[in-house]
């Protein structure tokens, strides 16, 4: 696994828009308010032409357009680190025109998003055997107050973290409504569930691979499907699941993870962490979505551990994808330290 330099202070990121643009409210003002806590912090931003656009159904533009933006922004000497300015729904379209192949020769370079953006931290991964990082897109860095999940995020990408613990309180309902750089509204109590453990701790140590089961479901069995040959590649590491869901409900997560599972993507599983997922508390026909999980891969015998600090509920951990880990977790907290090898 190829993992880049940390980004100077110095350093110029560049920004792009490969699904959603930031066009509309809460999003424009955070844009903004990140750009200007960057620049202050020493760092130069480069944006991608379609950064603040929206010229196309579901995406900033068209998919080869946004393609070749994402390209040069990651190839370009120019620039030392990708991230992304928001999610959307149509990336995949965008995929066949991101070219892999150059990316995983050229100098690596952190790229960091969520969302719709697992089309391509997780295809950093198996296919061009470049960790990338699934956490905040640029906006997020706007809100004023701060938080530590930021601080997390950009000490990965400085080099100064490699290690990142979980946080006690979350947000359900935002207030970007009334104010565009509103801080989190942290009204519920973080609170983890334990599967196939020994009581409530868990220890993990393997190679983490996942993203958002929305966007994991729709490459599975497409020529980007390159999961059994990253399973064997690192067959001795083993894998570590990161998982959350947004559109989906319980029935939909079930169906997604029971595909996953036949397909074998779980060959090489170690155990699962699980993110809060957006429709948080539903259940459908008597299924939960611990249910829907569990009835999926509870019979793989591995710890797996749910209504983690990952995804769509913030705040989120920041997550090297393909990076090995060696995970804690004890009650409601949870420690990742990353081994770059």
């Amino acid at each position: 696994m190829r993992y880049p330099e940390p980004i100077r202070k110095n350093g110029t990121i560049g920004l792009a828009a490969p699904s959603f643009g930031c066009t509309i409210e809460p999003y424009k003002s955070r844009l903004d308010a990140a750009e200007g806590n960057f620049k202050a912090l020493g760092f130069g931003i480069a944006e991608a032409p379609h950064v603040r656009l929206d010229e196309a159904i579901g995406r900033s533009g068209p998919a080869d357009v946004l393609g070749d933006e994402l390209n040069c922004a990651y190839l370009s000497p120019d620039t030392d680190a990708v991230i992304s300015v928001g999610g959307g729904e149509l990336m995949c379209e965008v995929v066949p025109y991101i070219d892999f192949d150059a990316i995983s020769k050229a100098r690596p370079k952190w790229y960091m998003g969520y969302s719709d953006n697992t089309n391509f931290t997780f295809l950093s991964a198996t296919l061009a055997d470049t960790a990338a990082i699934y956490g905040p897109c640029f906006p997020s860095f706007g809100l004023t107050g701060g938080h530590r999940s930021f601080t997390d995020a950009l000490g990965i990408l400085t080099g100064e973290k490699l290690t990142v613990k979980s946080y006690p309180a979350w947000e359900l309902e935002g207030r970007g409504d009334e104010d565009p750089l509103a801080p989190y509204n942290l009204t519920e109590r973080t609170q983890y569930r334990y599967f196939n453990t020994d009581g409530r701790r868990a220890r993990l140590k393997g190679r983490l691979l996942g993203g958002c089961g929305d966007i994991l479901f729709t490459l599975l069995g497409t020529r980007f499907d390159r999961v059994r040959e990253f399973n064997e590649k690192y067959a001795e590491d083993g894998v570590i699941w990161f998982l959350e869901f947004c559109d989906l409900h319980p029935m939909d997560v079930r169906r997604a993870m029971w595909a996953m599972r036949e397909a074998g993507w779980f060959e090489r599983a170690k155990g699962f962490l699980i993110g809060r997922p957006l429709h948080y508390g539903e259940e459908q026909y008597g299924l939960s979505m611990y249910e829907a999980v569990m009835g999926a891969v509870g019979m793989l015998g591995v710890p797996v551990i749910q209504d983690v600090d990952i995804g769509h509920l913030p705040p989120m951990l920041p997550v090297v994808t393909g990076a090995c880990a060696e995970i804690k977790a004890e009650g409601d907290g949870l420690e990742i330290r990353y081994l770059l090898r």
